[in-house]
């Protein structure tokens, strides 16, 4: 969602070629592109250090990501129970609960047996156009209650048959600040790191901010807007970037309160000390209204919201 802006991307390399350039990395992490900057003295330490920092996210996709059958995640879904999970699973759970009361069940990740639902009901070449009836959402949403897991070091488990975790709202954000605390051990005090979340070690080589373009889709030609940032983390949730039917009128927001789909912002930007925060929180304030964002970003610090209201009103489920 959020755009690189006026930096010298290289098309079709993994490295930068100039000496004079920050070494950059272009790949995919959690299903979606990914960018690494990377300004270092040392060109063969720096390109050393994006092979341990490809490396380290393909680890982590394999516990979080919902396209792996064989990922940790998958493997709960599926089986509605985990023994001996993998620590960063927990730890991220446990930092899901947090946003998860804090957003009072805004951010919810217990959502993903109503994504489900949306997903089957427009693969259908029939699907109707006003998405799943009453009943469909209501079942599903009975499922959407983080609540009822039960998470610990030792086993992870669903209170209820059918319930279902995405971890979409947070992971690339947790991905991009373990990212982080890599680089920063090696020594690094100026990166700007996308693993779906944009976060900035430091400033520029130049001394200058980081400047972030802020757009409502990922492949958008232009932004709407641009934030200049130094040691902070951007994250931006938009209904265009993934909806479920042709005439966009179901995004992939969902309340798990009505079921229905996010449709109140066309952009909420979110800038925090750390991508999780951003990322969370971008999720759960396109659900809410400005004065309820206002309340929750005054419990946290140094959390600026940017909104960019939409046009078009929210549908009616169920019809």
């Amino acid at each position: 969602m959020a755009a690189f802006a006026g930096l010298p991307l290289l098309q079709g390399k993994a490295w930068a070629a100039l000496p004079a350039e920050p070494v950059i990395w272009h790949g995919r992490a959690l299903g979606a592109p990914a960018t690494l900057v990377l300004n270092h003295e040392d060109r063969a330490q720096a390109q050393a250090l994006i092979t341990r920092v490809v490396a380290e996210v393909r680890r982590l996709e394999d516990i979080f990501s919902l396209y792996r059958d064989d990922s940790a995640l998958s493997q709960l879904n599926r089986l509605g129970a985990f023994a001996a999970p993998p620590r960063e699973l927990v730890e991220l759970l446990e930092i899901s609960q947090r946003f998860h009361d804090l957003t009072a069940g805004r951010f919810e990740p217990a959502i993903q047996p109503l994504w489900a639902l949306y997903a089957r009901h427009f693969a259908k070449p029939d699907a109707d156009p006003a998405g799943p009836s009453y009943g469909e959402v209501r079942e599903a949403l009975a499922l959407a209650d983080f609540a009822q897991v039960r998470i610990d070091r030792n086993r992870i488990a669903f209170s209820r048959r059918g319930m279902a975790l995405t971890l979409n709202g947070i992971a690339q954000g947790y991905v991009t600040d373990r990212v982080v605390g890599l680089l920063r051990e090696a020594g690094v005090t100026s990166s700007l790191i996308d693993m779906g979340e944009n976060r900035a070690i430091g400033s520029r080589a130049d001394g200058q901010p980081w400047r972030i373009g802020l757009a409502e889709f990922e492949d958008a030609h232009d932004v709407d807007a641009t934030l200049d940032i130094t040691d902070r983390a951007v994250a931006t949730s938009a209904g265009r970037g993934f909806q479920f039917d042709a005439e966009g009128r179901f995004s992939h927001i969902l309340d798990p309160r009505s079921g229905a789909t996010a449709q109140r912002y066309a952009r909420v930007s979110v800038v925090a000390p750390e991508a999780s925060t951003a990322d969370a929180l971008s999720t759960a304030f396109s659900l809410m209204a400005p004065d309820e964002i206002d309340a929750v970003a005054k419990q946290q610090a140094s959390v600026d919201v940017h909104l960019k209201a939409a046009d078009a009103a929210s549908p009616t489920v169920g019809n």
